[in-house]
């Protein structure tokens, strides 16, 4: 199964701003999971909210890129924005942020 995966512009800025070595991580994660490797720990659903996340560690910073299915598209995901993961779990402010861009993503198309 081949996903495609479409960066909205918080998400390319994020991914701008990346220390270089963690941006390829984050890369070649997004990369595999574009392949059809399932791996929970480099991408993963939060919870019942429909947003899922790009995962990365690299040191001891991990970083989050989120997103959400395009269920009008056939395997494509829509990355929204990301973050510098400061606690074990996901900031409630950052699933809402994200399920607004979703939102807008839906009533613009």
């Amino acid at each position: 199964m081949n996903i495609t995966v479409k960066y909205l512009v918080e998400a390319q800025e994020y991914i701008a701003e990346m220390p270089e070595k963690a941006r390829r991580k984050m890369l070649y994660n997004i990369s595999l999971i574009m392949m059809g490797v399932v791996d929970s720990r480099i991408f993963k659903k939060l919870s019942d909210s429909g947003i899922w996340e790009f995962r990365a560690e690299y040191g001891s910073n991990e970083y989050r890129l989120l997103s959400f299915w395009d269920k009008t598209t056939a395997s494509v995901v829509i990355a929204t924005h990301g973050f510098d993961k400061k606690s074990k779990k996901t900031p409630k402010n950052e699933i809402d942020h994200a399920e607004k861009i979703r939102d807008k993503y839906y009533e613009q198309k």
